[in-house]
């Protein structure tokens, strides 16, 4: 079988961000099938150029970059010129690219699953629509999408694509009820999750924090973007009441729109507690990883939040390190079925500096809390399982959920 993705976004192993796809793509090459992803050359990280994808890593997988308008942390107006720009390109790439018999489109963007529509239908060929986000409900609930009529026209897009998904894909459970209220059918949950191999639970990381002068420290990192809904401004301020213990330390490693707004603020707020990393390809995030104590995910206490499966997490869990979640919802269903970590209140900093400082005062049940997260992802969350399970749903010619994922 021949799979087409279309994702603006794609990021491959030896890039920084989210490597689902990348990782999916290789299980479905191994196991026969061709994919073809038309991604951008702009990482949608960083906005800046993608140096480090070649054309074709592997048989059978092909990454083309379709011309991609480069403002996108501009502003929102620069935002949506670099999405219409790729919808646009991907869209004339995609009809060159032959003999195809799945069309896979992701959203957000959202306007890059309209490409995938299109190109399906015209290439008559079935048309999986993955979601990874619930938008444009998450952007307007941030306030970043206020006018109505692009709401109301944003809304009619998402039913419209909902309704026309030969298959749907959720990689969370809370996306389920909103997708069939607004028409989806035939929707299963293929969640986040994490490949343990690509994680050393037993690595000290010494290697990187001598680079970072983090040693002796009680290390506590995020790695993800810097933007609007990861609400690190609650980190700056939880750094800010924990200064007064200088063997703790808070990383910030990744990059995103506020990083250089936040950045300047902690320089302002004297945080020499706080160490603002670049980003890394997962490689290099696992060393990372290797170094911290415990590791932070962290959004804005928004009611929609609580639908999210943060990727983040199970790479924390598969790295053997406790997670001090500040998001509340399925994710923290997750974390505390597995007895992984510890929940802090979304948007108070006086709470994630306690929790930081207790979890501080006993490695050793951090350590505890970290084998625990890493033997419940091994069950429940394993990459290679999940691939199989996106397998399963690209084989078939109908698929229905298993029990409990209606």
């Amino acid at each position: 079988m021949h799979i087409l993705l279309i994702h603006q976004a794609y990021v491959d192993l030896d890039q920084a961000g989210g490597t689902r796809h990348a990782e999916f793509a290789r299980h479905l090459v191994a196991q026969g099938h061709r994919v073809t992803v038309i991604a951008s050359p702009v990482s949608y990280l960083s906005g800046g150029r993608e140096t480090a994808a070649s054309s074709q890593p592997v048989p059978g997988l092909t990454i083309l970059r379709a011309a991609t308008y480069s403002g996108l942390h501009r502003s929102f107006l620069h935002r949506l010129l670099s999405f219409f720009s790729f919808t646009v390109s991907s869209f004339f790439l995609g009809l060159r690219v032959r003999e195809v018999d799945l069309v896979w489109g992701t959203t957000p963007p959202i306007f890059q699953a309209v490409t995938a529509w299109a190109l399906a239908r015209l290439k008559r060929a079935r048309f999986l629509l993955e979601v990874r986000d619930l938008w444009p409900a998450f952007a307007v609930e941030v306030g970043v999408l206020r006018n109505r009529l692009l709401i109301a026209a944003s809304e009619w897009l998402e039913r419209f694509l909902y309704r026309r998904g030969d298959q749907i894909v959720a990689n969370s459970p809370g996306f389920v009820a909103h997708i069939r209220e607004r028409g989806g059918q035939q929707v299963a949950v293929v969640a986040n999750g994490a490949d343990p191999a690509m994680f050393d639970p037993n690595a000290d990381g010494a290697a990187f924090r001598q680079a970072h002068g983090l040693q002796g420290k009680f290390v506590v990192l995020y790695a993800g973007a810097h933007g609007l809904s990861n609400d690190l401004g609650v980190v700056l301020s939880a750094a800010r009441q924990l200064r007064g213990q200088p063997e703790i330390a808070l990383v910030l490693l990744g990059d995103g729109k506020d990083k250089p707004a936040l950045q300047a603020q902690a320089s302002q707020m004297g945080l020499d507690n706080l160490h603002f990393l670049p980003p890394l390809p997962k490689e290099g995030v696992a060393a990372a990883l290797a170094a911290a104590d415990a590791c932070l995910a962290i959004l804005k206490p928004l009611k929609l939040y609580a639908t999210v499966y943060p990727n983040k997490v199970f790479d924390y869990m598969a790295a053997g390190r406790p997670v001090l979640l500040a998001i509340d919802g399925v994710i923290r269903q997750a974390v505390a079925a597995a007895g992984a970590g510890v929940f802090v209140p979304p948007g108070r900093p006086e709470a994630l500096a306690e929790a930081i400082r207790e979890l501080a005062a006993q490695p050793a049940q951090a350590r505890r809390m970290g084998q625990a997260g890493r033997a419940y992802l091994q069950q429940h969350f394993d990459r290679a399982a999940l691939a199989a399970e996106l397998q399963t749903i690209i084989e078939a010619e109908s698929y229905n959920p298993p029990d409990g994922q209606e």
